[in-house]
């Protein structure tokens, strides 16, 4: 098993060739003895082909619940008997917690709505929100609002949206197990036109919602082959009242083999740590950030509570980590 990680080093550290579906099964196969070396040679890959920085991340989300789309792992599916119940946020609320954020030395600010693809009501709050942003609060604006159309995608772009998400959440062999809804390509679909708009793609997923170990390295490699400007990675954090429900998160070790893998499959990504850490990584989160993680969300998730930020914030001071500052961002 070690040879993977000689190649590794050759490949993925001295040329910056990131690792094949088939490399990255290997490392996701590597025993936990093995699990230090492998973070540590992640490490090393992020250092040396993204730079020692971090980017801070805070999100909100300005419709929350009642979402008509049955993704398995959430709780704002207005198909599960679920607690989350439909709200909106106002536009002042927005620019609040969008200083709130930069005040944290944040340099990305993302609104997020629980919908299918954004209605006529939803395009016009953000933007009203996004001149609100921008007219107020010195940081970048990114949103995540579901599938969208040519024209949506171009409006976007047009009134200054830095960054789209929309995650593939899974392998494509996977996805239907995850969503009946709608499908893998439809959110390829808005990936693409996210990329081809000029805006940068976000775009991830969630480990640990019963794929397998090699349908796990097959989501690696479909991300790779889009290549995003940043994989958001969370891990399941069951929620009642969903058919992920009663799944048990994954543990720390395969996680944090994950995280690594996916570093060595995408070497030059922002890889973002985001939900799900504080319940599978606990205390190693710290250790993820050593393994490969150059990003971070930090303060509260869309319905589960995540770290302080000031947590998160002092750990990467005592990593020596510097966070990415906003202007080298414009």
């Amino acid at each position: 098993m070690t040879q993977i990680l000689d190649v590794a080093r050759t490949q993925v550290l001295g040329r910056g060739i990131g690792f094949d579906e088939a490399q990255a099964a290997r490392a996701l196969g590597l025993p936990d003895a093995e699990l230090d070396a492998l973070l540590d040679l992640a490490h090393d890959v992020r250092l040396k082909w993204c730079g020692d920085e971090v980017e801070v991340e805070g999100i909100v989300s300005l419709k929350t619940g009642g979402c008509p789309e049955d993704c398995h792992f959430c709780s704002q599916s207005g198909l599960f008997d679920s607690p989350v119940r439909s709200a909106w946020l106002d536009v002042p609320s927005l620019v609040r917690a969008a200083r709130e954020t930069a005040a944290t030395g944040a340099t990305e600010f993302c609104i997020v709505a629980a919908v299918r693809g954004p209605d006529e009501r939803l395009m016009q709050q953000v933007r009203e929100g996004v001149a609100a942003i921008a007219a107020e609060v010195d940081i970048n604006v990114a949103c995540s609002l579901g599938m969208l159309t040519q024209a949506q995608v171009d409006e976007l772009a047009a009134i200054g949206v830095h960054r789209y998400n929309h995650n593939l959440e899974t392998a494509r062999s996977y996805f239907p197990d995850v969503v009946s809804t709608h499908s893998y390509e439809e959110r390829l679909d808005t990936c693409e036109m996210v990329r081809k708009a000029g805006m940068e793609l976000c775009c991830g997923g969630i480990l640990g919602m019963g794929e397998t170990v090699a349908q796990r390295a097959e989501f690696a490699a479909q991300l790779a082959a889009l290549a995003p400007d940043e994989v958001p990675l969370n891990f399941l954090n069951p929620r009642p009242g969903t058919p992920f429900g009663d799944q048990q998160p994954m543990s720390a070790t395969d996680a944090l083999r994950a995280v690594a893998t996916f570093r060595l499959v995408m070497p030059r990504t922002i890889l973002r740590f985001a939900g799900g850490r504080e319940i599978t990584l606990g205390d190693l989160a710290e250790r993820g950030v050593r393994g490969g993680v150059n990003a971070v969300i930090v303060g509260n998730y869309l319905t589960t509570l995540g770290r302080p930020a000031s947590e998160d914030l002092s750990m990467l001071a005592d990593l020596k980590m510097p966070i990415k500052a906003l202007a080298k961002d414009l």
